[in-house]
């Protein structure tokens, strides 16, 4: 069971709430996955044109936890100022943490995530940062405060899957005390599979799911996927070997004379 500054929680998927065909589908596929926690982007949705008062209650509605994020922001003050209003609208203290870089792979400004994620744990908040795969950065991270850590596995949006599962490995031996959730790049349910044998606590995941032709039966599928892969990394899984190994027993075998 993870948890997360303190809070534990049951499912190991973690949902974001942007981009669904309509509501009763976002609706549906949070029941399905079974999840426990929502992302929610204070300011993409008072940007988007909708009734952000009217979306928020529905969300309040699913008798979920939400995690406000600063997406959409690229400066260290825009996004301490967002996180500030996501608690006051949410009352909550955990917020995701972006601090987008660059404009075309929505790569994270990596300096500005760890001096935001400073001053907010330093004000209270409990920082779920997104970040990159490098383990410097990670330390970073840690030693500004942030008990969570959500690097990625390939640009947000790209379906990619785990483009370097070395790090990503490096990351979880070294943060074998730190709840770590896979964020951005998961195209598919194999992708989770793949990154909760890693030993990943959980995976929060947008696109891959309302961005699929059918979000419900995706969310499903996800959650049975994430299951998978965090049950055969207690199972205890083998390693890659250089040689074949017979599974039969060669002592008793038949011997003809």
């Amino acid at each position: 069971m993870p948890t997360f500054y303190g809070v534990d929680v049951e499912s190991r998927l973690l949902l974001g709430t942007a981009r669904y065909p309509s509501p009763a589908k976002l609706s549906e596929a949070v029941r399905q996955s079974e999840t426990e926690i929502v992302t929610v982007s204070l300011r993409r949705e008072a940007a988007g044109g909708r009734n952000g008062g009217a979306f928020f209650e529905m969300i309040r509605g699913l008798g979920v936890r939400v995690l406000p994020n600063t997406a959409g922001c690229h400066g260290v003050s825009e996004a301490v100022l967002t996180a500030k209003m996501a608690r006051e609208v949410f009352a909550t203290n955990w917020i995701k943490l972006e601090v987008i870089g660059n404009h075309d792979t929505l790569q994270p400004d990596v300096f500005g995530l760890v001096e935001a994620a400073r001053i907010l744990t330093g004000e209270g908040f409990e920082v779920f940062p997104y970040t990159t795969d490098d383990l410097v950065v990670a330390e970073r991270l840690v030693e500004a405060g942030c008990k969570v850590l959500m690097p990625w596995c390939a640009p947000i949006g790209s379906a990619a899957g785990p483009l370097n599962p070395s790090a990503l490995r490096a990351i979880r031996a070294h943060f074998p005390e730190v709840p770590l959730i896979v964020d951005a790049g998961i195209g598919r349910p194999s992708h989770a599979t793949a990154v909760m044998e890693f030993g990943f606590d959980a995976v929060l995941l947008n696109t891959a799911v309302a961005g699929a032709g059918d979000p419900v039966a995706m969310a499903s599928a996800f959650a049975k996927a994430i299951e998978a892969g965090r049950q055969a990394y207690e199972a205890g899984m083998l390693e890659p070997r250089d040689m074949a190994v017979p599974s039969t027993p060669v002592i008793g075998k038949a011997v003809f004379a």
